[in-house]
């Protein structure tokens, strides 16, 4: 959803979703989550609109003419995915999405390296929880032993404990190439290069990393990029996995053989189409984006800081352009998202909500944030409709929550 467009409201709401909508309809909207979800792109939507199921439905694993032409764009999204990431086509795995990208690549290379007796994990402690969760199934599925490397304050694994962590039954190494939450980079072509040299797989997590900056795995030395369409303006629903060609891999996906017998499951062939659309299109933007959104947060939180109480998280100059991160003091993580949501601010806290509790950030506690500012944190994520009109506005209403909060606070 762009900046100022309403949402449709729900069937059978609720009175707190009848307020709610009589409240966006007075309130112009400003939408700054994009690193949880961008707008699909119009050319996007233009192109998977054939393929939708009206008239080109056809089972891209059919031999007949219908299936043939489903066949034919996917082919074409792949060449055009894989050129886009310097791959070659049957380097490219369709997914149902990031999440199913990054278990498919962690979980298919560590059960082929299982065999081997290599039967120990190198992660980091600030991973999306895709790739935790992914780590704790190796870990308790397939024995293995999981190393989850701290981060500095900034947010960066040390290079020293990384290295440390190697030893002889290192197995896999899955290190993302940017933060989620912070937007903070991660040194990806040192561990590859140092994985390469020691033969041990490495596979990275690159959603937040697709569509704001380029993706090139060879450079990186990944044997395995995991990618979600909806991060970079493409449909949600869909995602791709860049393994390269060689390395052992046993897929934990089962089915029709489908993707070349990597992922079983009839693609998506809308989204696929709509992928492949998307990742042209911002590949050629994003250059020109990355400048004029960092410019935005820069001074986005020049306005944020000379209050004294915002605390930003991890280190701009060496995190995605688009994302800010800050802490507040003195206001409860809770309701500080829920007002910025009733002034029109729609944000993302660095922490989970789980059973009606916000959650402290794991990320944000690994980085050495006490529990409280861990809870009171906003994630800014700007994107290619974002205007430095947006900002401003969402400056002084953000400032003007924040400055009520912590009045209500101190008078308590």
């Amino acid at each position: 959803m762009a900046s100022g467009i309403i949402p449709s409201p729900p069937k059978n709401p609720s009175l707190y979703q009848l307020i709610l909508a009589k409240l966006l309809s007075i309130v112009k909207r400003i939408y700054l989550d994009h690193n949880a979800s961008t707008p699909l792109l119009p050319e996007s939507l233009e192109a998977m609109r054939p393929w939708l199921g009206a008239d080109d439905f056809g089972n891209p694993s059919s031999q007949h003419t219908c299936g043939r032409w489903a066949r034919a764009a996917v082919d074409d999204a792949r060449s055009e995915m894989a050129s886009l990431l310097g791959a070659g086509d049957m380097e490219i795995i369709f997914t149902g999405g990031g999440t199913e990208s990054i278990f498919l690549g962690m979980a298919g290379l560590a059960i082929a390296a299982h065999g081997s007796g290599k039967r120990h994990l190198i992660t980091q402690a600030t991973e999306h929880p895709a790739a935790l969760q992914t780590g704790a199934w190796i870990e308790k599925v397939l024995g293995w032993r999981v190393t989850r490397l701290p981060v500095d304050a900034c947010g960066k694994v040390v290079r020293e404990d990384f290295v440390r962590a190697f030893c002889g039954d290192t197995g896999l190494v899955s290190i993302m190439s940017a933060n989620n939450e912070t937007g903070v980079r991660q040194e990806t072509a040192f561990f590859g290069a140092f994985c390469r040299e020691k033969g041990v797989p490495f596979h990275c997590d690159a959603a937040q990393s697709f569509g704001k900056e380029p993706v090139a795995p060879s450079d990186w030395g990944a044997d395995a990029v995991s990618l979600a369409a909806h991060k970079a303006y493409g449909p949600k629903g869909v995602g791709a996995l860049y393994l390269r060609n060689g390395i052992p891999f046993e897929s934990p996906l089962v089915g029709g053989g489908q993707e070349g017998g990597r992922r079983g499951g009839t693609e998506n062939v809308a989204g696929i189409v709509g992928m492949a659309v998307a990742a042209r299109f911002v590949s050629e933007k994003s250059a020109g984006d990355s400048s004029r959104l960092r410019g935005c947060v820069e001074w986005l939180w020049g306005g944020l800081k000379e209050t004294g109480f915002f605390y930003r998280n991890g280190l701009g100059e060496d995190a995605l352009p688009n994302t800010l991160n800050v802490s507040v003091e003195g206001v409860d993580g809770e309701s500080l998202l829920m007002m910025c949501d009733l002034a029109g601010v729609e944000l993302s806290a660095g922490s989970a909500c789980r059973m009606g509790s916000v959650q402290p950030s794991h990320v944000l506690v690994a980085m050495g944030r006490s529990v409280g500012l861990a809870r009171a944190s906003l994630r800014f994520s700007l994107g290619r409709e974002t205007t430095s009109e947006d900002i401003a506005e969402a400056c002084r209403r953000v400032l003007e929550v924040v400055g009520r909060l912590r009045e209500k606070h101190q008078n308590w």
